[in-house]
């Protein structure tokens, strides 16, 4: 009879090879504890994925993503060899459209119930994620806090000029002029409503329910002696009132839920009503699929991704003309790996704000979405709209991909300097 060590150690090697397979069988290796690596003959794997013990190998073959997620937060799970190769490998090979598991489809119904993105709901898991504080995320983000994706319109573009080029290409393919005004929904701390306003002349207010961004973007706005064009509206979006000729949300669609796309819309079209023009800019996927789970428990609570066609939810009902998409995936590719530099590079200040738990969840959400976007799971959309009656319909793009200013424009920058 097979003693209980041998039989522990056949049971192992069933779990590994099961969660090898279930993952698409990439180029890595697992193994549990100090004990063999599986496959046996990886000579080249980029990675070995060494785990503590059988329970949580077990928790892996189960569910992989909220096996790993958690075993790696909490030191379960060790990597030997880099972990971006590791994820880029992992999600190269597994299809994205891999057949969910009863415990997988549970718990992410449970997520959606607790996570609901209600008026009350939104203030909490908002607050989870952006009232860390901004001295966190000083340590890792450029200099004037964008947390969105930036535009490198050349490789070589620091994070702090792709962040500037971004803000400036949003405010192009709109076509703003100075003197417009301008609503701008999930507002950040303050940076593309203070490049409106500073840079085109632009009136702007701004809607954000994180009260500590608020607080950063006020105090930024007085600094720059901006007060008097931008406000900074600590209310839900729901709440938007007043009339504008152009809506701005760049990185917000992502935090509302599908189920309130009807509403923002209606929130749109009562602001900018048909003669208005806007833009959306937002992380979606090529085909309907639910957010990562262990994202959104650990990082991202209520987040969810849309396909192009899920996102026109927000303009068809009211008529509004889609007048360009583009995808800027490869940018957001670029984004987080600067991010991930800098966030290695602030790794001891991390942990002694957080613990290490935290610092290892961070890295493995931002690795993690390098690699979904590198590996095309996620995408990254711009959708520029205008109401019926809108006059600022361009005849071509040309005017998007300049940076010269207009003549207005200049005339405006001038007076400000």
């Amino acid at each position: 009879m097979a003693d209980s060590t041998s039989h522990d150690s056949v049971m192992n090697r069933w779990l590994l090879k099961r969660l090898h397979n279930k993952i698409g069988a990439p180029n890595v290796r697992v193994a549990v504890g100090d004990g063999a690596p599986f496959p046996a003959d990886a000579r080249d794997a980029v990675a070995t994925v060494r785990i503590d013990g059988w329970r949580t190998l077990a928790s892996l073959a189960l569910n992989p993503e909220i096996g790993f997620g958690e075993g790696y937060r909490d030191g379960r799970i060790e990597v030997e060899g880099d972990l971006q190769q590791l994820l880029d490998a992992v999600l190269e090979a597994m299809p994205e459209r891999t057949e969910e598991s009863w415990h997988a489809r549970l718990f992410s119904r449970w997520l959606d119930w607790l996570q609901a993105n209600t008026p009350r709901g939104s203030a909490r898991n908002i607050h989870h994620h952006y009232d860390l504080g901004s001295d966190f995320y000083k340590l890792w983000l450029d200099s004037k806090l964008v947390y969105t994706c930036a535009y490198f319109p050349e490789p070589g573009a620091t994070l702090e000029q792709a962040q500037a080029a971004k803000m400036d290409y949003v405010c192009r393919k709109i076509r703003l002029q100075a003197g417009e005004r301008v609503v701008e929904a999930g507002c950040g701390w303050g940076a593309l409503a203070l490049h409106m306003a500073g840079h085109y002349g632009a009136r702007v207010r701004a809607f954000n329910i994180s009260h500590e961004q608020i607080l950063v973007a006020r105090d930024r706005a007085k600094r720059e002696g901006l007060e008097k064009l931008v406000e900074f509206v600590e209310d839900d979006y729901r709440n938007i009132t007043g009339q504008y000729d152009a809506f701005v949300s760049v990185g917000m669609l992502e935090h509302l839920g599908f189920e309130n796309y009807e509403t923002l819309g209606d929130v749109i079209h009562r602001t900018i009503g048909d003669s208005g023009r806007g833009l959306l800019h937002f992380i979606g996927r090529n085909q309907p699929h639910a957010f990562s789970p262990w994202i959104r428990k650990r990082i991202f609570p209520g987040a969810f991704a849309p396909s192009l066609a899920q996102s026109l939810a927000v303009l068809e009902p009211w008529n509004f003309s889609v007048l360009d998409v583009e995808n800027l995936r490869l940018h957001y590719a670029r984004t987080l790996e600067v991010w991930l530099e800098r966030f290695e590079r602030a790794w001891d200040s991390v942990v002694r704000m957080f613990g290490a738990e935290f610092a290892r969840a961070w890295r493995l959400y931002l690795a993690g979405s390098i690699a979904a976007f590198r590996a095309g799971n996620l995408q990254l959309f711009q959708i520029v709209f205008a109401g019926a009656q809108s006059r600022q319909i361009p005849w071509t793009r040309a005017d998007i991909y300049s940076a010269e200013p207009d003549a207005e424009r200049k005339l405006w920058m001038r007076a400000i300097s």
